[in-house]
Protein backbone atom coordinates (compact mmCIF):
# COMPACT_ATOMS: atom_id res chain seq x y z
CA UNK A 1 0.00 0.00 0.00
CA UNK A 2 1.01 3.59 -0.56
CA UNK A 3 0.60 6.51 1.78
CA UNK A 4 0.36 10.23 1.13
CA UNK A 5 3.37 12.50 0.96
CA UNK A 6 4.06 14.29 4.20
CA UNK A 7 5.14 17.96 4.27
CA UNK A 8 8.84 17.11 3.90
CA UNK A 9 8.38 14.84 0.90
CA UNK A 10 8.69 11.45 2.64
CA UNK A 11 6.68 8.60 1.16
CA UNK A 12 5.77 5.21 2.45
CA UNK A 13 6.70 2.18 0.36
CA UNK A 14 5.26 -1.17 1.43
CA UNK A 15 5.98 -1.76 5.08
CA UNK A 16 9.09 0.42 5.14
CA UNK A 17 9.89 4.05 4.53
CA UNK A 18 11.73 5.55 1.57
CA UNK A 19 13.05 8.95 2.47
CA UNK A 20 13.84 11.91 0.23
CA UNK A 21 12.19 14.53 -1.93
CA UNK A 22 10.10 13.61 -4.96
CA UNK A 23 12.86 14.84 -7.24
CA UNK A 24 15.45 12.40 -5.85
CA UNK A 25 17.00 9.89 -8.30
CA UNK A 26 15.17 6.98 -6.69
CA UNK A 27 11.68 8.41 -7.00
CA UNK A 28 10.28 10.24 -10.00
CA UNK A 29 6.87 11.86 -9.96
CA UNK A 30 4.59 12.61 -12.90
CA UNK A 31 1.56 14.71 -11.91
CA UNK A 32 -1.81 14.25 -13.57
CA UNK A 33 -4.98 16.17 -12.81
CA UNK A 34 -8.15 14.61 -11.45
CA UNK A 35 -11.64 16.08 -11.32
CA UNK A 36 -12.46 18.86 -8.91
CA UNK A 37 -14.49 17.91 -5.88
CA UNK A 38 -18.00 19.15 -5.17
CA UNK A 39 -16.89 21.57 -2.51
CA UNK A 40 -16.34 24.87 -4.32
CA UNK A 41 -13.46 25.68 -1.98
CA UNK A 42 -11.53 22.61 -3.06
CA UNK A 43 -8.64 22.87 -5.43
CA UNK A 44 -8.01 20.22 -8.04
CA UNK A 45 -6.50 17.11 -6.53
CA UNK A 46 -3.52 15.36 -8.08
CA UNK A 47 -2.46 11.77 -8.46
CA UNK A 48 1.27 11.35 -8.76
CA UNK A 49 2.38 8.62 -11.13
CA UNK A 50 5.49 7.31 -9.40
CA UNK A 51 8.16 5.13 -10.90
CA UNK A 52 10.13 3.51 -8.08
CA UNK A 53 13.50 2.20 -9.14
CA UNK A 54 14.83 -0.48 -6.83
CA UNK A 55 12.68 -0.96 -3.74
CA UNK A 56 13.77 -2.92 -0.70
CA UNK A 57 12.69 -6.16 -2.34
CA UNK A 58 14.46 -5.26 -5.55
CA UNK A 59 11.22 -4.84 -7.50
CA UNK A 60 10.69 -2.36 -10.29
CA UNK A 61 7.33 -1.09 -11.32
CA UNK A 62 4.88 1.72 -11.56
CA UNK A 63 2.42 2.60 -8.84
CA UNK A 64 -0.13 5.37 -8.28
CA UNK A 65 0.28 7.51 -5.23
CA UNK A 66 -2.77 9.36 -3.94
CA UNK A 67 -1.61 12.73 -2.67
CA UNK A 68 -3.56 15.87 -1.84
CA UNK A 69 -3.32 19.25 -3.48
CA UNK A 70 -4.40 21.31 -0.50
CA UNK A 71 -6.30 24.57 -0.50
CA UNK A 72 -5.14 26.38 2.60
CA UNK A 73 -7.04 29.28 4.08
CA UNK A 74 -4.57 31.61 5.77
CA UNK A 75 -7.40 33.60 7.32
CA UNK A 76 -9.32 30.77 8.97
CA UNK A 77 -6.54 28.22 9.27
CA UNK A 78 -8.52 25.50 7.51
CA UNK A 79 -7.76 23.27 4.58
CA UNK A 80 -9.73 21.11 2.19
CA UNK A 81 -8.16 18.08 0.54
CA UNK A 82 -9.43 16.12 -2.43
CA UNK A 83 -8.18 12.55 -2.75
CA UNK A 84 -8.53 10.48 -5.87
CA UNK A 85 -8.91 7.11 -4.14
CA UNK A 86 -11.18 5.65 -1.44
CA UNK A 87 -9.61 4.40 1.72
CA UNK A 88 -10.69 2.48 4.71
CA UNK A 89 -11.60 5.01 7.41
CA UNK A 90 -9.69 3.14 10.09
CA UNK A 91 -6.57 3.13 8.00
CA UNK A 92 -6.94 6.85 7.31
CA UNK A 93 -7.12 7.44 11.06
CA UNK A 94 -3.93 5.45 11.68
CA UNK A 95 -2.08 7.26 8.94
CA UNK A 96 -3.29 10.63 10.23
CA UNK A 97 -1.89 9.84 13.69
CA UNK A 98 1.43 8.78 12.20
CA UNK A 99 1.56 11.93 10.11
CA UNK A 100 0.76 14.13 13.13
CA UNK A 101 3.54 12.47 15.13
CA UNK A 102 5.97 13.06 12.30
CA UNK A 103 4.98 16.72 12.04
CA UNK A 104 5.43 17.15 15.79
CA UNK A 105 8.88 15.61 15.52
CA UNK A 106 9.69 17.96 12.66
CA UNK A 107 8.60 20.96 14.71
CA UNK A 108 11.04 19.95 17.43
CA UNK A 109 13.82 19.32 14.94
CA UNK A 110 13.25 22.65 13.18
CA UNK A 111 14.86 24.51 16.04
CA UNK A 112 18.06 22.48 15.61
CA UNK A 113 18.39 22.79 11.83
CA UNK A 114 19.07 25.38 9.17
CA UNK A 115 16.01 24.26 7.19
CA UNK A 116 12.55 25.32 8.37
CA UNK A 117 9.54 23.80 6.61
CA UNK A 118 6.09 25.35 6.47
CA UNK A 119 4.24 22.52 8.19
CA UNK A 120 1.00 24.21 9.21
CA UNK A 121 -1.80 25.77 7.24
CA UNK A 122 -2.14 29.30 8.63
CA UNK A 123 -0.36 32.63 8.25
CA UNK A 124 1.18 31.91 11.66
CA UNK A 125 3.15 29.07 10.11
CA UNK A 126 4.93 31.49 7.79
CA UNK A 127 5.59 33.88 10.64
CA UNK A 128 6.90 31.12 12.91
CA UNK A 129 9.15 29.60 10.23
CA UNK A 130 10.58 33.03 9.42
CA UNK A 131 11.15 33.85 13.10
CA UNK A 132 13.10 30.62 13.54
CA UNK A 133 15.11 31.02 10.33
CA UNK A 134 15.89 34.63 11.17
CA UNK A 135 18.03 33.48 14.08
CA UNK A 136 20.24 31.17 12.01
CA UNK A 137 22.72 32.41 9.41
CA UNK A 138 22.36 30.65 6.06
CA UNK A 139 19.02 29.07 7.00
CA UNK A 140 16.27 28.05 4.56
CA UNK A 141 12.50 28.46 4.78
CA UNK A 142 10.78 25.82 2.65
CA UNK A 143 7.30 26.17 1.08
CA UNK A 144 6.75 22.55 0.02
CA UNK A 145 5.70 21.32 -3.39
CA UNK A 146 2.13 20.13 -3.82
CA UNK A 147 0.47 22.59 -1.45
CA UNK A 148 -1.41 25.84 -2.09
CA UNK A 149 -1.28 28.47 0.67
CA UNK A 150 -3.74 31.35 0.86
CA UNK A 151 -1.65 34.04 2.56
CA UNK A 152 -2.69 37.42 3.90
CA UNK A 153 -0.34 40.43 3.45
CA UNK A 154 2.90 39.74 5.31
CA UNK A 155 6.34 41.32 5.79
CA UNK A 156 9.45 39.20 6.36
CA UNK A 157 11.58 41.76 8.11
CA UNK A 158 15.08 42.38 9.41
CA UNK A 159 17.26 44.17 10.30
CA UNK A 160 17.98 41.89 13.27
CA UNK A 161 17.92 38.76 11.12
CA UNK A 162 21.06 36.82 10.36
CA UNK A 163 22.42 37.10 6.83
CA UNK A 164 22.08 34.83 3.79
CA UNK A 165 18.59 33.46 4.47
CA UNK A 166 17.00 31.47 1.67
CA UNK A 167 13.28 31.20 0.92
CA UNK A 168 12.69 28.04 -1.11
CA UNK A 169 9.37 28.31 -2.89
CA UNK A 170 8.27 25.01 -4.44
CA UNK A 171 4.56 25.21 -3.62
CA UNK A 172 2.05 27.88 -4.56
CA UNK A 173 1.12 31.03 -2.65
CA UNK A 174 -2.11 32.84 -3.56
CA UNK A 175 -3.49 36.21 -2.46
CA UNK A 176 -6.87 36.73 -0.79
CA UNK A 177 -9.65 37.93 -3.09
CA UNK A 178 -11.87 39.31 -0.34
CA UNK A 179 -11.48 42.92 0.80
CA UNK A 180 -11.13 42.28 4.52
CA UNK A 181 -7.40 41.32 4.62
CA UNK A 182 -6.45 44.47 2.69
CA UNK A 183 -8.15 46.99 4.97
CA UNK A 184 -8.32 50.41 3.31
CA UNK A 185 -5.57 49.36 0.87
CA UNK A 186 -1.92 48.24 0.97
CA UNK A 187 1.01 48.95 -1.34
CA UNK A 188 2.37 45.40 -1.25
CA UNK A 189 1.31 41.85 -0.52
CA UNK A 190 4.54 39.92 0.18
CA UNK A 191 7.45 42.05 1.38
CA UNK A 192 11.06 41.34 2.36
CA UNK A 193 12.49 44.31 4.24
CA UNK A 194 15.89 45.42 5.59
CA UNK A 195 17.72 42.15 4.95
CA UNK A 196 21.27 41.27 3.95
CA UNK A 197 21.78 38.31 1.67
CA UNK A 198 18.19 37.21 0.96
CA UNK A 199 17.46 34.64 -1.76
CA UNK A 200 14.12 33.44 -3.13
CA UNK A 201 14.39 30.42 -5.42
CA UNK A 202 12.49 27.34 -6.52
CA UNK A 203 9.91 26.22 -9.04
CA UNK A 204 6.88 27.52 -7.18
CA UNK A 205 4.28 30.15 -8.02
CA UNK A 206 3.17 33.44 -6.50
CA UNK A 207 -0.34 34.24 -7.74
CA UNK A 208 -1.75 37.66 -6.95
CA UNK A 209 -5.23 36.74 -8.28
CA UNK A 210 -5.40 40.25 -9.70
CA UNK A 211 -8.68 39.81 -11.54
CA UNK A 212 -10.37 40.57 -8.20
CA UNK A 213 -9.05 44.14 -8.67
CA UNK A 214 -9.11 44.44 -12.47
CA UNK A 215 -12.78 43.49 -12.69
CA UNK A 216 -13.79 45.08 -9.41
CA UNK A 217 -16.99 47.05 -9.02
CA UNK A 218 -16.02 48.86 -5.84
CA UNK A 219 -15.65 45.79 -3.67
CA UNK A 220 -11.82 45.90 -3.37
CA UNK A 221 -9.72 48.83 -2.05
CA UNK A 222 -8.68 51.38 -4.66
CA UNK A 223 -5.00 50.94 -3.74
CA UNK A 224 -3.69 47.88 -5.55
CA UNK A 225 -0.78 45.92 -4.03
CA UNK A 226 2.51 44.92 -5.62
CA UNK A 227 2.82 41.13 -5.41
CA UNK A 228 6.45 40.83 -4.23
CA UNK A 229 8.53 43.75 -2.94
CA UNK A 230 12.06 44.02 -1.60
CA UNK A 231 12.89 47.14 0.38
CA UNK A 232 16.12 48.41 1.91
CA UNK A 233 17.98 45.14 1.33
CA UNK A 234 21.44 44.15 0.09
CA UNK A 235 22.60 41.12 -1.91
CA UNK A 236 19.14 40.08 -3.12
CA UNK A 237 18.60 37.11 -5.47
CA UNK A 238 15.37 35.96 -7.10
CA UNK A 239 15.48 32.93 -9.42
CA UNK A 240 13.39 30.14 -10.86
CA UNK A 241 9.97 31.21 -9.59
CA UNK A 242 6.82 32.30 -11.44
CA UNK A 243 4.88 35.43 -10.45
CA UNK A 244 1.50 35.83 -12.10
CA UNK A 245 -1.65 37.94 -12.13
CA UNK A 246 -0.55 40.61 -9.69
CA UNK A 247 -3.08 43.30 -8.88
CA UNK A 248 -0.40 45.84 -9.81
CA UNK A 249 3.39 45.50 -10.22
CA UNK A 250 4.63 41.92 -9.99
CA UNK A 251 8.19 42.32 -8.64
CA UNK A 252 9.61 45.53 -7.14
CA UNK A 253 13.02 46.49 -5.76
CA UNK A 254 13.11 49.71 -3.76
CA UNK A 255 16.27 51.06 -2.08
CA UNK A 256 18.18 47.85 -2.74
CA UNK A 257 21.86 47.31 -3.56
CA UNK A 258 23.29 44.26 -5.33
CA UNK A 259 20.31 42.55 -6.97
CA UNK A 260 20.35 39.43 -9.17
CA UNK A 261 17.18 38.30 -10.99
CA UNK A 262 17.30 35.39 -13.42
CA UNK A 263 15.37 32.44 -14.83
CA UNK A 264 12.03 33.83 -13.72
CA UNK A 265 8.66 34.05 -15.43
CA UNK A 266 6.11 36.84 -15.01
CA UNK A 267 2.68 36.56 -16.57
CA UNK A 268 -0.49 38.68 -16.68
CA UNK A 269 -3.07 39.46 -19.40
CA UNK A 270 -2.14 42.17 -21.91
CA UNK A 271 -5.15 44.27 -20.84
CA UNK A 272 -4.49 44.06 -17.08
CA UNK A 273 -3.91 47.66 -15.88
CA UNK A 274 -0.59 48.83 -14.42
CA UNK A 275 0.79 45.31 -14.06
CA UNK A 276 4.48 46.08 -14.61
CA UNK A 277 6.75 43.06 -14.66
CA UNK A 278 9.85 44.26 -12.77
CA UNK A 279 10.05 47.72 -11.22
CA UNK A 280 13.33 49.26 -10.03
CA UNK A 281 13.50 52.37 -7.85
CA UNK A 282 16.40 53.91 -5.91
CA UNK A 283 18.39 50.72 -6.50
CA UNK A 284 21.95 50.19 -7.71
CA UNK A 285 24.07 47.35 -9.07
CA UNK A 286 21.21 45.31 -10.51
CA UNK A 287 21.46 42.47 -13.05
CA UNK A 288 18.38 40.95 -14.70
CA UNK A 289 18.69 38.16 -17.26
CA UNK A 290 17.02 35.08 -18.74
CA UNK A 291 13.52 36.29 -17.91
CA UNK A 292 10.22 35.81 -19.74
CA UNK A 293 7.96 38.77 -19.05
CA UNK A 294 4.35 39.20 -20.26
CA UNK A 295 2.12 41.80 -18.64
CA UNK A 296 -0.22 44.77 -19.10
CA UNK A 297 2.39 47.53 -18.62
CA UNK A 298 6.19 47.91 -18.79
CA UNK A 299 8.03 44.60 -18.79
CA UNK A 300 10.82 46.39 -16.91
CA UNK A 301 10.46 49.87 -15.46
CA UNK A 302 13.51 51.83 -14.26
CA UNK A 303 12.72 54.77 -11.99
CA UNK A 304 14.63 57.53 -10.26
CA UNK A 305 17.70 56.75 -8.16
CA UNK A 306 18.79 53.80 -10.30
CA UNK A 307 22.33 53.33 -11.59
CA UNK A 308 24.58 50.52 -12.77
CA UNK A 309 21.75 48.40 -14.17
CA UNK A 310 22.52 45.53 -16.59
CA UNK A 311 19.60 43.86 -18.37
CA UNK A 312 20.12 41.13 -20.97
CA UNK A 313 18.55 38.08 -22.56
CA UNK A 314 14.97 39.12 -21.92
CA UNK A 315 11.78 38.11 -23.74
CA UNK A 316 9.15 40.82 -23.39
CA UNK A 317 5.58 40.76 -24.65
CA UNK A 318 2.83 41.49 -24.51
CA UNK A 319 3.35 44.70 -22.57
CA UNK A 320 4.63 48.24 -22.98
CA UNK A 321 8.30 47.40 -23.53
CA UNK A 322 11.35 48.33 -21.44
CA UNK A 323 11.14 51.85 -20.04
CA UNK A 324 13.18 54.37 -18.12
CA UNK A 325 10.59 56.48 -16.33
CA UNK A 326 8.25 58.12 -16.17
CA UNK A 327 10.55 60.54 -14.33
CA UNK A 328 9.98 63.92 -12.70
CA UNK A 329 6.30 63.63 -11.84
CA UNK A 330 5.04 66.42 -9.60
CA UNK A 331 8.11 68.60 -10.28
CA UNK A 332 10.42 66.11 -8.54
CA UNK A 333 14.10 65.41 -9.11
CA UNK A 334 15.02 62.29 -11.08
CA UNK A 335 18.49 60.79 -11.53
CA UNK A 336 19.21 57.72 -13.68
CA UNK A 337 22.61 56.72 -15.07
CA UNK A 338 24.72 53.86 -16.41
CA UNK A 339 22.03 51.56 -17.81
CA UNK A 340 22.75 48.77 -20.33
CA UNK A 341 19.91 46.91 -22.03
CA UNK A 342 21.00 44.32 -24.59
CA UNK A 343 20.02 41.05 -26.25
CA UNK A 344 16.31 41.64 -25.82
CA UNK A 345 13.36 40.39 -27.88
CA UNK A 346 10.10 42.36 -27.81
CA UNK A 347 6.89 41.20 -29.46
CA UNK A 348 3.45 42.76 -29.61
CA UNK A 349 4.37 45.64 -27.30
CA UNK A 350 3.35 49.29 -27.19
CA UNK A 351 6.96 50.51 -27.38
CA UNK A 352 10.34 48.86 -27.61
CA UNK A 353 12.95 50.80 -25.60
CA UNK A 354 11.64 54.05 -24.16
CA UNK A 355 12.64 57.04 -22.01
CA UNK A 356 9.71 59.04 -20.65
CA UNK A 357 9.69 62.14 -18.45
CA UNK A 358 7.05 64.53 -17.12
CA UNK A 359 7.28 68.25 -17.78
CA UNK A 360 8.30 70.27 -14.74
CA UNK A 361 10.73 67.74 -13.28
CA UNK A 362 14.49 68.17 -13.02
CA UNK A 363 17.62 66.01 -12.80
CA UNK A 364 19.17 63.89 -15.55
CA UNK A 365 19.13 60.65 -17.52
CA UNK A 366 22.57 59.88 -18.94
CA UNK A 367 24.85 57.06 -19.99
CA UNK A 368 22.20 54.73 -21.45
CA UNK A 369 22.86 51.99 -24.05
CA UNK A 370 20.25 49.91 -25.89
CA UNK A 371 21.88 47.26 -28.08
CA UNK A 372 20.92 44.09 -29.94
CA UNK A 373 17.20 44.69 -29.67
CA UNK A 374 14.86 42.64 -31.86
CA UNK A 375 11.24 43.76 -32.26
CA UNK A 376 8.17 42.08 -33.74
CA UNK A 377 4.93 43.99 -34.33
CA UNK A 378 5.95 46.73 -31.92
CA UNK A 379 4.08 50.03 -32.31
CA UNK A 380 7.08 52.36 -31.77
CA UNK A 381 10.42 50.55 -31.27
CA UNK A 382 12.52 53.60 -30.25
CA UNK A 383 11.06 56.42 -28.16
CA UNK A 384 12.01 59.44 -26.06
CA UNK A 385 8.96 61.29 -24.75
CA UNK A 386 9.59 64.37 -22.59
CA UNK A 387 5.93 65.35 -22.74
CA UNK A 388 4.69 62.21 -21.01
CA UNK A 389 1.25 62.52 -19.47
CA UNK A 390 -0.44 59.45 -17.99
CA UNK A 391 -3.78 61.19 -17.57
CA UNK A 392 -5.83 63.32 -19.93
CA UNK A 393 -3.35 65.23 -22.13
CA UNK A 394 -5.45 68.37 -21.86
CA UNK A 395 -4.83 68.43 -18.09
CA UNK A 396 -1.03 68.36 -18.38
CA UNK A 397 0.40 71.89 -18.46
CA UNK A 398 3.45 72.99 -20.41
CA UNK A 399 6.49 73.67 -18.24
CA UNK A 400 9.98 74.94 -19.06
CA UNK A 401 11.71 72.75 -16.47
CA UNK A 402 12.67 69.25 -17.61
CA UNK A 403 14.77 66.20 -16.78
CA UNK A 404 17.90 66.43 -18.98
CA UNK A 405 18.37 63.52 -21.41
CA UNK A 406 21.87 63.00 -22.81
CA UNK A 407 24.32 60.33 -23.90
CA UNK A 408 21.80 57.77 -25.21
CA UNK A 409 23.15 55.05 -27.55
CA UNK A 410 21.05 52.86 -29.87
CA UNK A 411 22.97 50.01 -31.55
CA UNK A 412 21.71 47.06 -33.62
CA UNK A 413 17.96 47.47 -33.40
CA UNK A 414 15.92 45.65 -36.02
CA UNK A 415 12.52 44.13 -36.75
CA UNK A 416 8.99 45.28 -37.58
CA UNK A 417 6.79 48.11 -36.34
CA UNK A 418 3.15 49.10 -36.75
CA UNK A 419 3.03 52.90 -36.11
CA UNK A 420 6.43 54.53 -36.55
CA UNK A 421 10.04 53.46 -36.25
CA UNK A 422 11.29 56.26 -34.03
CA UNK A 423 9.80 59.02 -31.89
CA UNK A 424 12.04 61.66 -30.26
CA UNK A 425 9.93 64.35 -28.58
CA UNK A 426 12.36 66.39 -26.47
CA UNK A 427 11.94 69.43 -24.27
CA UNK A 428 11.79 72.89 -25.85
CA UNK A 429 13.93 74.42 -23.13
CA UNK A 430 16.28 71.47 -22.55
CA UNK A 431 16.71 69.46 -25.79
CA UNK A 432 18.00 65.87 -25.91
CA UNK A 433 21.73 65.81 -26.66
CA UNK A 434 24.33 63.18 -27.44
CA UNK A 435 21.95 60.75 -29.14
CA UNK A 436 23.79 58.10 -31.17
CA UNK A 437 22.26 55.59 -33.61
CA UNK A 438 23.95 52.74 -35.50
CA UNK A 439 22.68 49.73 -37.43
CA UNK A 440 19.00 50.54 -37.20
CA UNK A 441 16.84 48.48 -39.56
CA UNK A 442 13.14 48.74 -38.89
CA UNK A 443 10.44 47.97 -41.43
CA UNK A 444 6.68 48.50 -41.23
CA UNK A 445 4.27 45.65 -41.58
CA UNK A 446 2.81 45.49 -45.11
CA UNK A 447 -0.48 47.09 -44.09
CA UNK A 448 1.23 50.31 -42.94
CA UNK A 449 2.43 53.27 -45.01
CA UNK A 450 6.23 53.44 -44.91
CA UNK A 451 6.60 57.12 -45.88
CA UNK A 452 4.07 58.53 -43.43
CA UNK A 453 5.06 56.36 -40.50
CA UNK A 454 8.84 56.39 -40.43
CA UNK A 455 10.22 58.72 -37.73
CA UNK A 456 9.57 61.90 -35.75
CA UNK A 457 12.06 64.24 -34.03
CA UNK A 458 11.64 67.43 -32.02
CA UNK A 459 14.57 69.23 -30.36
CA UNK A 460 16.69 66.08 -30.69
CA UNK A 461 20.45 66.38 -31.33
CA UNK A 462 22.70 63.49 -32.16
CA UNK A 463 24.71 61.47 -34.67
CA UNK A 464 23.83 58.78 -37.21
CA UNK A 465 26.87 56.51 -37.22
CA UNK A 466 25.59 54.25 -40.02
CA UNK A 467 22.89 54.26 -42.63
CA UNK A 468 19.49 53.58 -41.08
CA UNK A 469 16.29 51.98 -42.33
CA UNK A 470 14.10 53.94 -42.54
CA UNK A 471 16.25 57.06 -43.13
CA UNK A 472 16.21 59.25 -40.02
CA UNK A 473 16.60 62.70 -41.47
CA UNK A 474 14.91 64.58 -38.62
CA UNK A 475 17.79 64.22 -36.14
CA UNK A 476 19.74 67.49 -35.83
CA UNK A 477 23.56 67.49 -35.76
CA UNK A 478 25.01 66.89 -32.34
CA UNK A 479 25.88 69.88 -30.22
CA UNK A 480 27.06 70.53 -26.71
CA UNK A 481 24.33 71.18 -24.21
CA UNK A 482 24.12 74.77 -23.01
CA UNK A 483 23.16 73.48 -19.58
CA UNK A 484 25.75 71.80 -17.42
CA UNK A 485 24.67 68.53 -15.83
CA UNK A 486 26.60 67.47 -12.74
CA UNK A 487 26.44 64.40 -10.57
CA UNK A 488 27.89 63.37 -7.26
CA UNK A 489 27.36 59.90 -5.87
CA UNK A 490 23.66 59.07 -6.11
CA UNK A 491 22.55 62.69 -6.41
CA UNK A 492 22.41 64.92 -9.48
CA UNK A 493 21.32 68.46 -10.19
CA UNK A 494 21.17 70.98 -12.99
Amino acid sequence: MWGPIDPIGTIRVGKGWAYGPISSPRIRAYPRTINKGRNENCFIGRALQLRVEGSRRGRKGTEKLPTPDSHVDGEKGTKTIVYNTKRDSRKRGDEKKKKEKKIEKLKKDNSKKKEFHIIDYTIRAFEAAWAAACKVEGSTVVVPYGFVFLVKPITFSGPNCQSNIQFQLDGKIIAPTSSQPWGSGLLQWLQFKNLKGITIFGKGVIDGQGSAWWNDCGRMPSTKPTALRFYGSKAVTVSGITIQNSARTHLKFDNCIGVQVFDIRISAPADSPNTDGIHLQNSQDVTIYRANLACGDDCISIQTGCSNIYIHNINCGPGHGISIGALGAGKTKACVSNIIVQDVTLHNTLTGVRIKTWQGGYGSVQGITFSNIQVYEVEIPIMIDQFYCASDKSKCRNDTSAVAVSGINYVNIWGTYTVKALHFACSNSLPCTGLSLANIELTPLPSYNFELRSSFCWKAYGTLRTRTVPPIDCLMPSKLSSTRVQSYGNSCWI
